[in-house]
């Protein structure tokens, strides 16, 4: 939290958006080493071309590779540590725990950090709204997520974050009058194309495991 929220206050939110969009890598790296899921190498392909696509969004150079944008970075790392770390929980355990649990650690971690990180600065009825319904919505989105990586695979769940470009392309667009250029939209076309394929080819692996199962299933 404090990583990608400290970055959005210096890059637009497409970019910080378009930098996340290297979690499903990391995540799914992480599944592979750690918790042996398997990864066939069309998904590590389709993966590693979503990075490509990232790449081709921030255009790397010294202008691309900024504080803020390695800060973003950074958030990569910790989340998709998050997400490994969710995925051990045992099923014994109740989601909305976890979910409350996080939330008041980033409270209490939040609070400690004020005066480190400049101090209580007065707000205004309307900047204490935006917080509050942010906090709101951010609690839903632990507890969603907290609720697939348990449930699902992890190389099924870690392609639709892209779907959180679009959405912030167009948050940008709206609100903020941030127009991407036409890399940002090649790059963001490669992204979501390989996330798709990834979905796709997982799907298919699916029944043909079901399928397999069917046919063996009598004679075992």
């Amino acid at each position: 939290s404090v990583t990608y929220i400290s970055a959005l206050g210096q890059i637009p939110l497409a970019n910080a958006s378009a930098i996340m969009q290297a979690l499903p890598l990391a995540v799914t790296l992480g599944a592979a080493l750690f918790l042996g899921e398997p990864v066939g190498w069309r998904r590590w392909t389709a993966i590693i071309a979503g990075f490509i696509g990232v790449l081709i969004v921030l255009r790397p150079g010294p202008e691309g590779f900024t504080p803020a944008a390695l800060t973003v970075v950074g958030c990569v790392f910790v989340t998709a540590t998050r997400d490994l770390c969710t995925r051990r929980i045992g099923h014994d355990v109740p989601s909305l725990y976890i979910t409350v649990s996080t939330s008041l650690v980033t409270t209490i971690v939040g609070a400690l950090l004020i005066q480190p990180m400049g101090g209580w600065q007065p707000m205004s009825a309307t900047t204490f709204g935006h917080i509050a319904v942010a906090s709101v919505l951010l609690m839903l989105g632990y507890q969603t997520i907290v609720l697939a990586m348990r449930a699902g695979d992890i190389s099924v769940i870690a392609p639709f974050r892209y779907t959180s470009l679009i959405w912030s392309i167009a948050i940008g667009i709206f609100f903020f009058a941030e127009v991407p250029d036409h890399w940002m939209l090649v790059g963001v076309a490669v992204i979501i194309g390989s996330g798709l394929y990834t979905f796709y080819r997982e799907t298919l692996r699916g029944r043909k495991a079901v399928a397999q199962r069917s046919l063996t299933g009598p004679l075992e």
